[in-house]
């Protein structure tokens, strides 16, 4: 006898199964269109908005290379390299942060918690105020301590494989470690190092040039497939280490790489606008909320996580009277958050 043919017993008829297939799709298309609207919504107004607001008419102009008076250099050259590094450094920190919360299968696991963006936060501190550095080399520094600082925690949570709790828990001891040192290399700092060093650990777009967003859109471009192709492994690995053996999922194989392509995102991410806080922690809830269970949160965090740093970039921008980074923004709203899970976990009775 088939599984199929099994099924009834069950209550439930393989017409069901597929309906419900059909409906879980059908939503998730949905979802997915909806928040890409709403990303080129949010797009087109931080290009428009302003102290001086242009019609989209004027902004399209400048798209396609026309000079417009006003237009040519507000919009040219302030706002649409920094609308553009929203969108895209959103995009690789949702997707980077779901990829670590489906693999490690808990909410707290994402790189604001387990010490990766903390690591590039220290070396890009190390990088200002000690040594010197300019911008590309800060870049660099981040980059390759996000790397390193993810390869070690996996290093040490690893035996006989990695338990998700384990990793966490080393993760966030040591970016408790690096908070320290990121702490101290910023008392030893002079006023203007420690002005430039803050804006960057804040989270920040302002003064963004194209020559920061271009790294950027090359990593999404060739990292996001590689998690892409493992979404399925993904899924099968939140069964667990045996089922998705069974299933004939490589875990440990499957665990490198979509680390290494996760954190190159976060890294990249983070080299050109700071640890933005909280976009990779929140984007994965808030997309498995919208779009509802039984599908990959792949594509719906990557655009959750667009949409959060461009509108949270547009209010911390014009909001408030006062400008704010956007990391401020983000993070005001990713700290409640973060509390409630923590409380809800413990009054379940679970563990990290």
């Amino acid at each position: 006898m088939t599984a199929l043919q099994a099924l009834p017993r069950t209550g439930i008829s393989a017409a069901e199964i597929a309906g419900g297939r059909r409906r879980r799709t059908a939503r998730r298309r949905l979802v997915v269109g909806i928040l890409a609207a709403l990303i080129v919504v949010a797009f087109v107004v931080s290009l428009c908005v302003g102290q001086t607001t242009y019609t989209p008419g004027d902004v399209l102009g400048v798209i396609l290379g026309r000079d417009i008076d006003g237009a040519s250099f507000t919009v040219g050259r302030l706002r649409l390299p920094r609308a553009t590094l929203a969108v895209i450094a959103g995009l690789c920190f949702g997707i980077g942060g779901v990829t670590f919360q489906t693999m490690l299968r808990n909410p707290l696991a994402s790189p604001d918690i387990i010490g990766i963006s903390a690591g590039a936060s220290a070396a890009a501190a190390f990088a200002i105020i000690t040594l010197g550095l300019g911008a590309t080399q800060v870049s660099i520094f981040a980059i390759v301590a996000g790397l390193g600082i993810a390869l070690l925690v996996y290093g040490l949570s690893f035996k006989d494989g990695v338990v998700g709790t384990r990793l966490i828990l080393i993760g966030i001891g040591i970016a408790a470690m690096l908070d320290s040192l990121t702490a101290y290399v910023l008392s030893k700092a002079a006023q203007w190092d420690l002005q430039e060093a803050s804006r960057w650990l804040t989270g920040s777009l302002n003064g963004t040039r194209w020559s920061e967003v271009v790294p950027v859109v090359i990593a999404l471009a060739v990292l996001a497939p590689v998690l892409l192709t493992q979404s399925r492994n993904l899924s099968a690995s939140q069964l667990g280490d045996d089922a998705a053996s069974a299933l004939g999922v490589r875990v440990e194989h499957t665990r490198i790489i979509v680390i290494i392509a996760a954190v190159g995102l976060i890294a990249f991410a983070t080299a050109a606008a700071g640890p933005i806080a909280f976009v990779a922690f929140l984007s994965g809830p808030i997309a498995a909320r919208i779009v509802g269970p039984g599908a990959s949160l792949l594509i719906p965090s990557a655009l959750v996580g667009s949409l959060l740093v461009v509108t949270a970039d547009f209010l911390g921008q014009y909001a408030f009277g006062v400008r704010y980074p956007v990391g401020v923004i983000t993070g005001v709203l990713g700290a409640p958050y973060l509390v409630y899970l923590i409380v809800r976990t413990n009054r379940s009775g679970g563990s990290l």
